[in-house]
């Protein structure tokens, strides 16, 4: 009989997960006189009922910055957002607005259109179900931009599949392989950029004229190239990214990868563009930027609309799939060569500045401008906190714009958008506290300038209570700089044994575990459980040669920085000794599963989400380069396991420790999953089960790596805490 038995709902998990998460803002209107500014911010939600994630727009009006004066929201509306808004955008003058929409038909089939409007009217609109397939909205692929004079825009889309007419009985087209983005975009195969160009209709005709016309290059490059990010610079000139196969002909996945063959390219469309032509040939250029994969081109522009100055984020092609980000600009006036304006950061002191560690893109708009200066915000992590930093367009200096003041709650910031000007709309939340809405006003001389909640979730009295019984802090590690850990346990005195710790541990490895709102691990400590989770060497936030470091030394020294947390707060009367539990996923299952099988007598039961098992059986992976990279082997195109390589890889997995192995393990597989094929946790499922070990296994179907289906996100949980009450009652 298994182990794993329902207990039923939980307590809290729903109410938490059902919180709305902000997720973007758009300045709509800002009148100068006045003050007044109407703010668009999207937000998610999780519907447990229908088991979808939807999205609601909240339309704000906000008054005077100045609290002195006046309450920031004068009005407030609220709308459902159809699920035929595929993409919004406001053009830069304020006077109109672009939309991507897919429309059901009657056979279920959809319908796309590109809309361009003007206030309440509708300039131009065009059907472009024929001319290509799914809109690309996604950070990596999207683009959605207006010529400076708002008569054409460029958007992503998927290209038709190639067609068989003409093919007499050749049946290979149909056939042909052809790669896609893997992990999560899998069927994005023929990204293609596409321009859409209207014109005011003549006297007495009231239907505007409307074309669309894909790009292509007037010379392919030997190497195939995919482009997206693009963005317009003039009325026919364009910046982009290309994303380029490698030379055995792979698209390596990109989901959460800074390191691919990625470059920023100029192209530049002919000045005559014909109504009737299907595609545009473009000239292209792409730019020499001496091994660094680079992604993100943002246009700053002058007050007339005259492109000033290109910026973009770079890291190091290949290495670790995660490193330090740099930030260069190009003089789009001069001559002068390309500026790095912020640098890797290789070893910084505990308070200095730590590097840049943003998104995989900038926001849309992150400039802002005061005080005679020009400043980039953006998103980034300092340490075990994501925090806002803005970054001078001249020299490159950083302020942090969100520090943590002394008697503040360990608040963690995402930036939304951006006004142009001095305000910025952001999500702040802590490990305790759900994400509100907050309105930055920046001032001069003073950080973080004046901070206004715009709008905040409504908790229910019960839920209230139980978060304020809890506390959040970290936890440095002593002599194993720099790691440090995020502690969530009650505040209330304990009697008798202490509670059990489970040790959550991120994935990655170049990824952090930061101080924001994560439903999952509060329902824990809500369910009466210490949380810890450790940055270990290899996290993000702390410096590029604690990231390099790690290279190499998977299983090892991780696995020793997990266990010297675990023994730092039971040496500090945070947890207790034989009253332990652990639970990660991806890389984090990685490190679960090593910790059990390293130290066999220390935890009661473990969860582990699509763990790394064998690291030398990854081939299927979408990111196959992974093992080779981060257990210091070289890697090429065409590079695949051998004896010699499968020994090492063996050696410094999870697998090698199998016999070991004497905690209770519960694994989670998502069927869909491209990044660690569910094969992995099989594998390890029948390895345990075979030896007589105590194991249970749940696979989701049509479920990705992170398993974030609304219903399997809560089954996931429910699982996981079942599990661990059957070993630790």
């Amino acid at each position: 009989m298994s182990s794993l038995r329902y207990s039923g709902p939980s307590s809290f998990y729903r109410e938490l997960a059902e919180l709305p998460v902000p997720t973007s803002a758009k300045f709509i209107n800002t009148t100068a006189t006045s003050g007044v500014s109407v703010v668009r911010v999207s937000y998610s939600i999780r519907d447990h009922d229908r088991n979808v994630k939807r999205s609601i727009t909240k339309t704000l009006t906000l008054g005077s910055p100045d609290p002195a004066i006046s309450s920031p929201v004068m009005s407030s509306t609220i709308n459902h957002d159809s699920p035929e808004l595929v993409a919004f955008l406001v053009a830069p003058s304020g006077k109109r607005c672009a939309v991507l929409r897919e429309v059901p038909d009657a056979n279920g089939a959809k319908k796309r259109y590109v809309e361009v409007w003007s206030g309440i009217h509708i300039e131009a609109s065009r059907e472009v179900t024929k001319q290509h397939g799914q809109f690309h909205t996604d950070d990596h692929l999207g683009s959605f931009s207006f010529t400076p004079s708002e008569t054409a825009l460029v958007y992503t889309a998927e290209a038709n599949p190639e067609t068989t007419e003409g093919q007499g009985d050749d049946p290979y087209p149909k056939f042909r392989f052809v790669p896609h983005f893997g992990e999560q975009m899998y069927t994005k195969k023929r990204p293609v950029l596409f321009v859409f160009r209207w014109r005011s209709s003549n006297l007495g005709d009231t239907t505007p004229t409307a074309s669309v016309t894909a790009l292509s290059l007037e010379q392919p490059p030997h190497t195939p190239v995919i482009f997206g990010q693009a963005t317009f610079v003039t009325e026919t000139r364009l910046y982009v990214i290309g994303y380029e196969q490698t030379g055995d002909g792979k698209l390596l996945g990109v989901k959460h990868c800074f390191n691919r063959p990625t470059g920023i390219w100029e192209l530049v469309l002919p000045s005559e563009n014909p109504d009737k032509a299907t595609t545009t040939a473009c000239k292209s250029f792409k730019f020499e930027t001496g091994g660094l994969s680079c992604r993100s081109p943002r246009v700053l522009f002058d007050k007339d609309r005259v492109p000033t100055t290109l910026f973009w984020l770079s890291n190091p092609l290949g290495g670790p799939h995660a490193s330090t980000v740099s930030l260069y600009a190009r003089d789009l006036k001069g001559v002068t060569k390309d500026r790095l304006l912020v640098d890797v950061v290789y070893d910084p002191s505990d308070q200095e500045f730590p590097g840049l560690y943003t998104e995989y893109s900038l926001t849309d708009s992150p400039f802002l401008r005061f005080d005679d200066k020009t400043y980039i915000v953006v998103q980034s992590l300092w340490r075990s906190r994501p925090t806002l930093i803005s970054i001078d367009v001249e020299n490159g200096h950083v302020i942090d714009l969100t520090p943590v003041l002394d008697g503040q709650p360990l608040y963690s910031w995402n930036l939304l958008g951006t006004d142009g000007v001095r305000s910025v709309i952001c999500a702040r939340s802590t490990p305790t506290t759900p994400p509100e809405t907050v309105l930055l006003t920046l001032m001069q001389d003073k950080f973080p300038g004046t901070v206004q909640v715009l709008d905040r979730p409504s908790l229910s009295q019960e839920l209230q209570k139980a978060l304020d019984r809890l506390d959040a802090r970290i936890i440095p590690i002593p002599n194993r700089h720099p790691v440090e850990t995020i502690v969530v346990r009650s505040k209330e005195p304990v009697q008798g044994p202490k509670p059990f710790c489970l040790t959550v541990v991120h994935g990655g490895p170049h990824a952090s575990s930061v101080t924001s709102f994560t439903p999952g691990v509060l329902a824990y400590a809500l369910e009466g459980y210490t949380v810890s989770l450790p940055n270990y060497t290899g996290s993000m936030g702390f410096g590029e040669k604690y990231i390099q470091k790690l290279l190499g030394k998977c299983g090892a020294l991780d696995v020793a920085d997990c266990i010297a947390t675990i023994e730092v707060l039971i040496n500090l009367g945070l947890s207790e000794a034989g009253r332990q539990v652990v639970q990660g996923g991806s890389h984090g299952g990685f490190l679960a599963a090593h910790l059990i099988g390293q130290y066999p007598d220390m935890f009661r039961a473990a969860v582990m989400r699509n763990p790394v098992i064998s690291a030398g059986e990854l081939c299927a992976s979408d990111i196959s380069d992974w093992s080779f990279r981060e257990f210091g082997l070289p890697f090429e195109p065409g590079t695949h396991v051998t004896p010699e390589s499968f020994a090492k890889l063996y050696a410094a997995s999870p697998i090698a420790h199998v016999d070991r192995v004497k905690t209770p393990v519960l694994l989670l597989l998502g069927e869909d999953d491209l990044r660690v094929p569910p094969t992995q946790g099989r594998g390890y499922y029948h390895a345990l089960k075979g030896r007589g070990r105590v194991v249970d296994m749940l696979v989701f179907p049509k479920e990705t790596h992170s398993i974030d289906g609304v219903e399997a996100a809560r089954v996931s949980f429910e699982a996981g805490r079942d599990w661990l009450r059957a070993f630790t009652g």
